[in-house]
């Protein structure tokens, strides 16, 4: 693979999947959802600051894109091109990326009152998240 692969890519495919990714979190992370087991997990209040700036947002936006991004060139370099394979993709990228990443990072830091339950709640946010954006790239070629 090189990055002439970028000028394959359905941008509009890549920036669909993107939010839907990010928008994800906003549900996921809610008070309603995981939110309040995040936050018990984690030991912090999660409540937004009343001056937050707009890097609360951007910075998960930014990461949203980037592996988003590479999940689209990992489709085009494996020819994924139905939302199925697109499923597959997202899940086989979250299970073999995404969940031992967080977990390796989440699971250990005994900064945390519950670590295991904290890495298993964003490596689920993450697993889902591309999976929804698999299918999106998929359904996109």
């Amino acid at each position: 693979m090189s990055l002439t692969v970028l000028g394959d890519l359905n941008w509009l495919a890549v920036i669909v999947a993107t939010i839907a990714y990010f928008a994800l979190g906003m549900v996921w992370y809610a008070e309603y959802a995981f939110g309040r087991a995040y936050q018990h997990a984690s030991g912090q209040d999660l409540s937004p600051p009343e001056n937050q700036s707009a890097a609360v947002y951007a910075i998960p936006l930014l990461t949203c894109f980037v592996i988003t991004l590479a999940t689209a060139m990992i489709g085009n370099a494996s020819n994924t091109d139905n939302i199925m394979e697109g499923i597959l993709l997202g899940l086989v990228v979250g299970v073999g990326v995404a969940l031992p990443v967080r977990f390796v990072t989440g699971a250990y830091d005994m900064t945390k009152p519950a670590p295991i339950t904290f890495a298993a709640i964003g490596a689920g946010y993450h697993i889902v998240g591309l999976t929804l954006a698999g299918a999106i790239l998929g359904l996109w070629v």
